[in-house]
């Protein structure tokens, strides 16, 4: 966009120069910026006044292009900063973003027996902005895994009750097995979230109902904050 309008703008501003009398005729060539005395004189009869209209065009030229390039990097850096953060991005319908303890607790219940990977990130962590464009292709090529997306400024509570000390961290669920792996990763040990993927997506079928975090209490924690967002609202 911000080319078309400059290029409309300088082709009007060159039109109303040309409409104009030329300086010089076409056949007359410029050697480094000067014409003969005499010419000069022949046309105009005063080699300043010629020199000085010359100097505002190109004067107003250079203004034209000053403005076009400052319009250029404005809309660039607008353009720019309605593009999603790194974190927001997702690679599909099978990776989902957790914002409270319950969500949380909800996904895990309603995966069924579907393999579940819980990234526990940072929106500060250069490890898990390094790390995720190869999260989103492995989510990409698996789509029968459920990827979850946990901020863990956004959910503290919950992630240090989940023992989460390190960032980025990785839980494994399954159906009635509950938890069944956690590590921490990085770019460079990519290879440990592939081996976990053809240990535990295998075919089965869990007995019972999907286990989730087992026996810690997470439910209370999401009760306490539904209390704290309720007495803030009153």
């Amino acid at each position: 966009m911000g080319d078309v309008f400059c290029s409309s703008f300088v082709t009007s501003f060159s039109s109303s120069l040309n409409s104009s009398q030329p300086i010089f005729p076409p056949n007359q060539r410029l050697r480094k910026g000067l014409v003969s005395f005499s010419y000069i004189s022949s046309v105009t009869g005063s080699s300043s006044s010629v020199g000085f209209r010359a100097r505002k065009q190109l004067a107003s030229v250079k203004l034209i292009m000053t403005l076009c390039w400052c319009f250029i990097k404005v809309h660039a850096t607008v353009t720019e900063t309605e593009q999603p953060k790194w974190w927001e991005r997702n690679a599909g319908p099978n990776m989902i973003d957790v914002h409270s303890t319950q969500e949380f607790l909800n996904a895990l219940r309603e995966a069924g027996d579907r393999l579940v990977i819980v990234e526990f990130y940072g929106t500060w962590c250069a490890s898990c902005r390094a790390l995720f464009p190869k999260l989103c292709r492995t989510a990409g090529e698996h789509p029968d895994i459920l990827f979850l997306k946990v901020n863990f400024d956004e959910n503290k509570p919950m992630c240090k009750n989940l023992n989460v000390k390190v960032l980025p961290y990785f839980h494994f669920y399954r159906g009635a097995d509950g938890q069944l792996e956690s590590f921490s990763c990085s770019l460079a040990k990519f290879q440990k979230i592939k081996d976990a993927i053809m240990l535990h997506n295998t075919a089965r079928c869990s007995i019972g109902p999907p286990r989730g975090v087992g026996d810690l209490n997470l439910g209370s924690l999401s009760a306490v904050k539904e209390k704290q967002a309720e007495s803030t609202a009153t």
